[in-house]
C-alpha cells in the first residue's frame, strides 16, 4: 500500500536533534525527507521517496545533492548516530556484557556500471554475482545491537599496484609480465599476492585495502575512542586469520573468539591432526566414557542469548593451533547425543572458559538479522553509480535502523506514540517500522478529516495526495 508523507514521522523529529549539526539548513531537511522515505516507501530510489511527500514536496534534484553534493561528513554522522543511541540506557554500551563482531555483506546489483562494483562470489547462492561489499563492526548486548561502523569496500585497482608497488620499493617479477595478456585471472592474483606479502610498510598498505584491513582500521578506531574497554571482538572463518589475530592481541590488546573449520589443523604430542578427526577421536572418548560412568569428554553448558536459554556440549582446552600459537579452542555440539555438525572456536584469553567463549560467539549472529533487516529498509535499493553516493546511501540506512533499535527503549517517544495509535508499543524493529506506517496513516487522516471540517472539498483535499501516489 503506498501512503503519502503529510508530516515527519514522530520517530524522525524525535531524534533529529542529534543530527542538526551534521548538516546545513536545507540538507537538514533533506536528510529528514530522505530517512522518512527510508523508513516509509516501498519503492525506496530518491524517486520513490520524492514523489511521497506532500507538504515538503521539492524536485529531486535536492535528494539527489544530499546524497552527491552537500559538503557533510559521513564520520561526524556516525559520531552522531552513536551519540544517539549512547543517550538511552538501552542502547548504551555495556561494557561487562557488551560484544563486538566483524563481518561483511554483499549487497547485489544487475548491470556493471556501478562505481566498486566486483564480480564477488556468494556464498549463500552459490555462484558468482556483480555486488559491493559492505564490512561492518557491529554491536550486541542482551537488549541491543546496532552497526558501530562499517566501510564499503573497493575492489583492487590493478594498475595503480603494478605502478605502485615498484614505486614503494617492492620488484615485481618480470616473467610474470606476460600473464596480463595471457591468463589476467592469475597476473591479478600474483599482484596481490605481492601486495599481502609487503602490505607491512605503509606505502604498499595505502595501495589497496583488503577487508581485513578495514577490519583493522574499524577496530583500531574503536580502541582509540574507548581506551581500556576491551569488548571482545568475534567473527567468522573468513576473518580468523593469523596474522589479524595477531593484530587483535598484540597491537589493540583486545579479547577475540574466532572460528575455525573442520580442516584446520591443531599440533598434538602425537603430532598434527585435523580438528575434524579431533573430534570424532573426543566423540569415541566421551562415548566410552559414558559407558564407564566417567566425567564425559563434553560437558552441558547452559548460556543466556537475548533473554533465551541456550544448551551446548563443549569440550574446552588451551591447544596449540599452527601459525596462531597458544589458543582457547572449544569445540561444541547441540545435540546431547553429538550427532550434529561440531562447531570449532578459538579464543586469546587462555583462561575462559566454554561457557564464556561460546556467549561471545553467539553474539555474531545479530549482524546477520541487521543485513536482512537493513536490506528492507534499502540498505541494497539505490540506483547511484557514485562511490561516495553509494556510501552516504548505507550511512542514511544505518541511521534508520538505529532510529528503529533506539525508539524501542525510548519511553518518551514510546508513550507519545501509543496516546496517538491507543495500542502498545513493544516489538521488534520490524514492529516499529510497521508502527511508525501506522502513524503516517493516522496523519493522513487527520489531513483529510481537517480538510473536510474546515469546509473544504474532498477534490480539492485529494488532489496533491493523489499526485504524489502517481
Amino acid at each position: 500500500m503506498i501512503t503519502p508523507i503529510v508530516n515527519f514521522p514522530q520517530i524522525v523529529e524525535h531524534f533529529a536533534h542529534f543530527y542538526e549539526p551534521v548538516f546545513s539548513e536545507d540538507a537538514f531537511i533533506q536528510f529528514k525527507r530522505y530517512i522518512s522515505g527510508l523508513l516509509l516507501a516501498e519503492n525506496k530510489s530518491i524517486d520513490g521517496i520524492n514523489r511521497l511527500f506532500v507538504e515538503e514536496r521539492r524536485n529531486q534534484s535536492s535528494l539527489n545533492r544530499l546524497l552527491t553534493e552537500y559538503p557533510w561528513s559521513r564520520e561526524k554522522l556516525n559520531e552522531a548516530r552513536l551519540k544517539m543511541l549512547d543517550s538511552i540506557p538501552g542502547t548504551r554500551i555495556k561494557r561487562k556484557t557488551g560484544v563486538l563482531s566483524l563481518d561483511d555483506t554483499l549487497l547485489t546489483h544487475y548491470g556493471q556500471k556501478f562505481e566498486g562494483i566486483a564480480l564477488l562470489w556468494d556464498h549463500v547462492n552459490n555462484r558468482y554475482v556483480w555486488a559491493h561489499n559492505l564490512v561492518n563492526l557491529h554491536y550486541s548486548d542482551a537488549y541491543t545491537d546496532y552497526p558501530i561502523d562499517y566501510r564499503l569496500w573497493r575492489p583492487p585497482d590493478l594498475e595503480k599496484l603494478e605502478a605502485g608497488l615498484p614505486a614503494a620499493g617492492v620488484s615485481l617479477r618480470q616473467s610474470k609480465f606476460v600473464l596480463k595478456e595471457t591468463d589476467p585471472k592469475k597476473w591479478r592474483q600474483y599482484l596481490l599476492g605481492v601486495w599481502q606479502r609487503h602490505q607491512g610498510k605503509p606505502a604498499v598498505a595505502a595501495l589497496h585495502q583488503s577487508k581485513l584491513l578495514l577490519g583493522k582500521q574499524m577496530i583500531q578506531t574503536w580502541v582509540d575512542k574507548h581506551p581500556g574497554l576491551e569488548l571482545p571482538v568475534t567473527f567468522d572463518s573468513w576473518y580468523t586469520q593469523p596474522a589479524f589475530c595477531r593484530f587483535l592481541t598484540d597491537i589493540v590488546g583486545i579479547p577475540y573468539v574466532g572460528t575455525l573449520n573442520a580442516s584446520d589443523k591443531l599440533l598434538l604430542k602425537s603430532g598434527e591432526k585435523s580438528l575434524g578427526e579431533y573430534a570424532k577421536q573426543l566423540k569415541e572418548e566421551h562415548k566410552t566414557a559414558i559407558k564407564q560412568g566417567k566425567q564425559p569428554v563434553f560437558k552441558p553448558i547452559t548460556i543466556r542469548y537475548k533473554g533465551t536459554k541456550e544448551q551446548y556440549f563443549s569440550y574446552c582446552r588451551t591447544h596449540r593451533i599452527p601459525k596462531f600459537g597458544k589458543q582457547r579452542l572449544v569445540i561444541n555440539f547441540r545435540k546431547h547425543d553429538l550427532a550434529d555438525k561440531p562447531a570449532f572456536h578459538i579464543c586469546n584469553r587462555l583462561r575462559w572458559q566454554a561457557k564464556g567463549i561460546t556467549t561471545i560467539r553467539r553474539h555474531r549472529w545479530p549482524v546477520e538479522v541487521y543485513y536482512e533487516e537493513g536490506k528492507a529498509e534499502g540498505l541494497d535499493q539505490y540506483q547511484l553509480r557514485d562511490f561516495e553516493g553509494i556510501s552516504r546511501h548505507i550511512a542514511f540506512v544505518t541511521v534508520v535502523y538505529s532510529l528503529l533499535r533506539a525508539a524501542q527503549h525510548d519511553t518518551v517517544l514510546r508513550n507519545n506514540l501509543q496516546r496517538q495509535l491507543k495500542f502498545v508499543l513493544e516489538g521488534t524493529v520490524v514492529f516499529w517500522r510497521r508502527a511508525t506506517a501506522a502513524e503516517n496513516l493516522w496523519n493522513l487522516a487527520v489531513l483529510i478529516s481537517s480538510g473536510l471540517l474546515a469546509g473544504k472539498h474532498l477534490d480539492l483535499i485529494l488532489a496533491p495526495l493523489l499526485q504524489s501516489m502517481l
